[in-house]
């Protein structure tokens, strides 16, 4: 027989020796609401992918430029590199709101679903799912929490908590190198301004070393969400929609009974009227 709780051949007596839950209990709480993951799943991990490729080329647009410069030319004065840079940045920062949104949907949502999944150990109440992200100090560590703490309650595999802290280091290395490369970036630009500098390849070459890293860091991070984002999703839908069948087939619905014809007439005793007394004098007005 497979396990209610993580679809694992388990035997018919005993707890699962995958997920060491009883067969017994069972995979929902009775009377807890759960909500659909796997499409927001697939649409956030969509969306994390696009995150991660848009960031990389916008990062590697300082190379475009070394690449596309000839010798002796300006590589500041190429309108092609120029016109694809910003598009790329207006598309990023587009699909990343868009991203982040749909990130913190799913969070919330899986969050809710392992309240009615039995057993759970809850750390953190489900709306930090969402306000984690923006509580300052808090934001360092909170998010990662609620994630583990997800996977955990969802589908306690070793490699998925490992994709977990990957996913959280890699996504706080790129926010550092991302934050320092950009504060570089502009000290550069500002001191050849000061000096009445025009951009130069070498300007362009050290920005694209200096991308390097949070390119790398991101796209660490986009590969371990999106994985845990899908084996999550996929064990939440499945133990929801095996919950619900399983209550179907327990509970099925009781046909109405069809009518042939008329319920019969139970017989009763015939009615007594009172006897009519005859009226008198006086009996009547006028009389």
């Amino acid at each position: 027989m497979h396990c209610q709780t993580c679809g694992a051949d388990s035997p018919t007596a005993g707890a699962c020796p995958r997920c060491g839950v009883s067969p017994d209990r069972p995979a929902l709480s009775p009377g807890m609401r759960t909500f659909a993951v796997h499409g927001i799943g697939v649409a956030a991990a969509i969306g994390v992918g696009l995150t991660a490729l848009l960031y990389t080329l916008v990062a590697l647009a300082p190379a475009l430029h070394v690449l596309l410069t000839p010798p002796g030319g300006d590589p500041g004065g190429q309108p092609v590199p120029l016109a694809a840079e910003g598009l790329l940045s207006v598309a990023y920062v587009v699909v990343f709101l868009t991203t982040a949104a749909l990130v913190m949907v799913w969070m919330f949502r899986a969050r809710k679903n392992t309240d009615a999944f039995p057993g759970g150990r809850k750390v953190l109440a489900a709306h930090w799912a969402i306000t984690g992200w923006w509580v300052p100090v808090a934001s360092l560590a909170v998010p990662c929490v609620v994630m583990a703490g997800i996977v955990r309650d969802s589908l306690d595999r070793v490699w998925l908590r490992v994709l977990v802290g990957v996913w959280w280091l890699a996504w706080l290395a790129f926010g550092i190198a991302d934050l320092v490369t950009s504060i570089a970036d502009v000290d550069d630009r500002l001191r050849r301004a000061e000096q009445g500098l025009a951009p130069g390849l070498d300007q362009y070459r050290d920005a694209a070393l200096r991308n390097t890293l949070p390119a790398l860091a991101v796209l660490v991070a986009a590969a371990a969400l999106v994985a845990v984002v899908l084996r999550v999703s996929a064990a939440q839908q499945a133990r929801i929609d095996g919950a619900a069948w399983r209550a179907a087939l327990l509970s099925p619905a009781i046909p109405p009974q069809p009518v042939t014809g008329p319920s019969p007439q139970v017989p009763g005793d015939p009615t007594v009227a009172s006897p009519q007394v005859p009226p008198g004098p006086g009996g009547t007005i006028g009389a």
